[in-house]
């Protein structure tokens, strides 16, 4: 323990919000896709960080609120939030820091959302810069960003960057503990990226090779079947859908079912 208690008023009026505490039940929120409840819970904290003249814990709200608006599909209030955590980047100088990066990436995945894809790929970018020059950066996170680059990149039809960028978000997500349902994700995007750019009958083998393998990584031993992989679960399921694979869908589809069932 620091010694003081994180909601007392310290000095100058300055009073840090319990920004871990925030994230949590902001996941909680969403495990249980109680939308109404984590848009409640982020503008409390939002007005208390403001309040108590914290700013990096008021960056970290908006970029919880960037990705709940992608989420809930807000595109007006996800570019309002995206203007001001830029602004509060440049308030407070944070330069090339991890946070900056982190924001950097949510505005790009937000942009892709809503369709700005020139705007996604410079924030991608950007990001990418940031973390390139570090010599520790979390697995997970460069994986995410990559993965999330390649749909850019595919929307943008520069379909071997995008390929390439699923690559490296493979190649991240190797060693990440629980790792398996974000690169089953990633290969069910290299098969839509295949279909778009060849066409499904032409790359219908290399299709399937990565429907099979994104199966089998759903299905792995170490999934942790939590919240997180019900999210997963529910966005893969169309995709197999798509290409045939109604067993797999089906399955998928039960499982997530069950799941918000008994939450």
């Amino acid at each position: 323990m620091n010694g003081f208690d994180q909601n007392m008023s310290m000095p100058g009026g300055f009073s840090p919000i319990p920004v871990q505490r925030v994230i949590d039940k902001m996941n909680d929120y969403m495990s249980r896709l109680d939308y109404a409840g984590a848009e409640r819970h982020l503008n409390y904290w939002l007005a208390e960080a403001r309040a108590g003249g914290d700013r990096r814990g008021e960056l970290t709200v908006l970029n919880e609120l960037i990705g709940y608006c992608r989420k809930t599909g807000q595109k007006e209030a996800a570019e309002r939030y995206s203007g001001e955590a830029l602004e509060l980047i440049d308030a407070l100088e944070l330069g090339s820091s991890v946070s900056v990066g982190t924001t950097y990436i949510n505005i790009a995945t937000a942009a892709y959302v809503f369709g700005d894809y020139e705007r996604s790929i410079g924030m991608f970018e950007r990001a990418e810069k940031i973390y390139r020059g570090r010599r520790q950066v979390d697995a997970r996170l460069m994986g995410g960003m990559y993965n999330n680059m390649g749909l850019t990149l595919t929307a943008l039809r520069r379909w071997d960057e995008a390929m390439e960028s699923y690559r490296k978000a493979l190649s991240w997500m190797e060693d990440v503990p629980g790792g398996a349902p974000e690169r089953a994700e990633t290969c069910l995007n290299m098969a839509n990226t295949l279909e778009y750019r060849y066409g499904a009958v032409e790359a219908e083998e290399q299709i399937n090779e990565l429907l099979d393998r994104a199966e089998a990584l759903l299905d792995s031993p170490d999934v942790v079947k939590d919240g997180y992989f019900a999210y997963i679960c529910d966005h893969c399921a169309p995709t197999f859908e798509h290409y045939g694979y109604f067993l797999t869908a089906a399955k998928l589809k039960d499982w997530t079912k069950r799941y918000y069932e008994r939450t």
